[in-house]
């Protein structure tokens, strides 16, 4: 670098002409190229490495110090590509996990239902629920023929169908009828008393249906004996037995023990009698008043009511209950 500005220093003055003799750059009145001569003076004490280490480090130290932080820009954006691999890396993830719902259940675990018993209880499981279902239908059957009108099978095999529905079964359809009940039906029962002193006394009648609808009356949770069990004995009767009240089959026999039973047990527990005096003998009856029809209405009903008298049924020790039935019998 120096030689080249030496010699270009005075080398121009040579070849034109204009700058006279070489030697006319040395001397001190050259003023015009000479300017330069001071710097590379004051740099010549430091060698011929000064001006590049002055230049080097001074002047472009700058513009490498403004490019080194490009690196450090660039750096974050490597580490912003860096997370989309992450986040795509997820899906694979997702895939590559089986279905909960094709996974077969463990070779160990039970199967559920009939299938996990063995094949003895499966056997007997599955005569079972054919068995329920057999008498399912049947009883389905049963019904449907009860309350069906008279029909060719039910005339040739009525009594089938009634030992098949009576007494459990029943039906009773007079709510849904073309004509509904329309009457209040009352039972009453009586007893004759053998005294203590060997006389013999009855008593009033004691109206059995306003005792049950006095204690219904009013009550949040009725009990249903007192709703259903004179109700149903004396239609039970009333349906076994003709208009002279003689006894058709052997429900008819049955239903006269039955509502004889359930009038003894009241009136004992009215205590009728006093110290020492007996049941010997009840009689029941019914009160039937027909249901007065509303104002708008054209119908005429006779308001007097009807009665129907059964006559006495004697107590026998097993119409008592059970304690009274072994005292009597001792």
């Amino acid at each position: 670098m120096d030689g080249y500005d030496e010699g270009s220093g005075g080398g121009s003055a040579g070849p034109s002409g204009s700058g006279g003799p070489p030697g006319a750059a040395g001397q001190p009145g050259a003023t015009g190229p000479v300017e330069p001569a001071p710097s590379r003076g004051s740099a010549a004490p430091s060698g011929p490495t000064g001006p590049r280490a002055s230049a080097g480090p001074s002047g472009p130290s700058e513009p490498p110090s403004g490019p080194s932080e490009p690196p450090s820009g660039p750096s974050k954006p490597l580490s912003g590509p860096s997370e989309p691999p992450s986040g795509p890396s997820e899906p694979p993830s997702g895939p590559s996990e089986p279905p909960p719902e094709p996974s077969e259940p463990p070779s160990g675990s039970p199967r559920p239902g009939i299938a996990g018993l063995k094949l003895g209880h499966q056997i007997v499981a599955a005569c079972a629920l054919a068995l329920i279902a057999v008498v399912a239908g049947v009883h389905i059957g049963m019904l449907f023929f009860h309350v069906a009108p008279s029909n060719t099978l039910t005339k040739r095999h009525g009594d089938v169908v009634d030992e098949w529905i009576y007494p459990e079964f029943e039906q009773n359809w007079k709510l849904f009828a073309p004509n509904p009940l329309q009457q209040n039906v009352a039972v009453q029962a009586r007893a004759e008393l053998r005294t203590a002193g060997g006389g013999v006394r009855t008593t009033d009648w004691y109206d059995l249906s306003a005792q049950d609808g006095a204690t219904i009356d009013g009550s949040l949770l009725p009990s249903h004996t007192r709703q259903n069990e004179l109700r149903r004995a004396w239609d039970f009767y009333v349906g076994s037995h003709d208009a002279q009240n003689r006894p058709v089959g052997l429900r008819g026999r049955l239903s006269e023990r039955y509502v004889r039973r359930i009038a003894y047990l009241r009136l004992e527990r009215e205590g009728p009698g006093g110290a020492g005096d007996e049941i010997a003998r009840v009689q029941v009856r019914s009160r039937t008043t027909s249901v007065r029809p509303p104002k708008w209405s054209e119908e005429k009903v006779a308001t007097k009511p009807v009665y129907r008298l059964v006559p006495w049924w004697s107590v026998t020790p097993d119409d008592l209950p059970l304690a009274d039935a072994e005292g009597a019998a001792r």
